[in-house]
């Protein structure tokens, strides 16, 4: 396989029907690979694996109950014969509070959707990674890295996820399984959409979600999708344990415009 060609792999997409995930599965698709796609609500997992193609699979699963993630990967094995690589992209961000306001609800939701699904995904996938020497993708976010004001919960998750991305490389590496994350910043997706909404003066979003990138706008998700695609591939055949900034360097610094330099 040459380039970042995913000619005949098949691979297994948490979260795949909207946002972030789509986009991935297309950009998968293009590059030739196989999709399993899994995510919660069978209208949106059947209409996505359609739109896909009849050589992909959608497969309706909560990826926070064990039993269903084993079913999932059952049906995926079933059906192509094998799992190349694990793309935990599932996640959720609501609510948009502080810790003390967080109710052990939403903070189970939260951890057992972001933080549990790629415990679920790995121990059920792990035998056919290690058949296929495949490697492990997490969507995690910026937020893990640099933290965010009245988002406790949710940062709390993608900063576990990052160090969990670590100890899973190291783990994982004598079996010649890769995994990495990747970050983003804002993408534009309905999750974030829903996100604005939940904001004080959610008509000012669209514009500081544009300010805090230095490259001067929110992207579209496609960007992380090419990106997704870089990880997966042969081309980062000696990357592991990497947490892949795609945030047009909103790292760098959160900014405003007309700020006095």
């Amino acid at each position: 396989m040459n380039g970042q060609s995913l000619s005949d792999r098949v691979i297994f997409l948490t979260g795949g029907s909207t946002g972030i995930g789509l986009a991935c599965a297309k950009a998968y698709a293009a590059a030739g690979a196989r999709i399993a796609l899994v995510a919660r609500g069978e209208p949106c997992v059947k209409a996505a694996a359609t739109a896909l193609g009849p050589e992909h699979l959608g497969i309706t699963c909560d990826i926070s109950r064990g039993d269903e993630v084993r079913a999932a990967v059952d049906c995926a094995l079933a059906h192509f014969g094998r799992i190349d690589a694990v793309h935990n992209n599932a996640g959720i961000a609501s609510p948009s509070k502080t810790l003390h306001e967080t109710t052990d609800l939403e903070w189970d939701e939260l951890f057992d959707v972001n933080l549990k699904g790629v415990l679920h995904t790995t121990r059920h996938a792990l035998e056919a990674l290690k058949s296929r020497n495949g490697c492990i993708l997490n969507t995690s976010s910026l937020v893990g890295v640099i933290g965010q004001e009245n988002h406790a919960a949710y940062t709390a998750t993608k900063g576990g996820l990052n160090a969990l991305t670590k100890s899973m490389a190291l783990d994982y590496a004598p079996h010649g399984i890769r995994v990495n994350a990747v970050c983003p910043a804002g993408t534009w997706t309905p999750m974030l959409r829903k996100w604005c909404t939940e904001q004080p003066d959610p008509a000012a979003m669209a514009g500081y979600l544009d300010e805090i990138h230095p490259l001067g706008y929110c992207p579209e998700a496609d960007v992380i999708a090419d990106a997704c695609v870089f990880l997966l591939s042969d081309q980062a055949r000696f990357i592991t344990g990497h947490i892949l900034h795609v945030s047009g360097g909103a790292e760098l610094g959160y900014r405003r415009r007309g700020a006095v330099s």
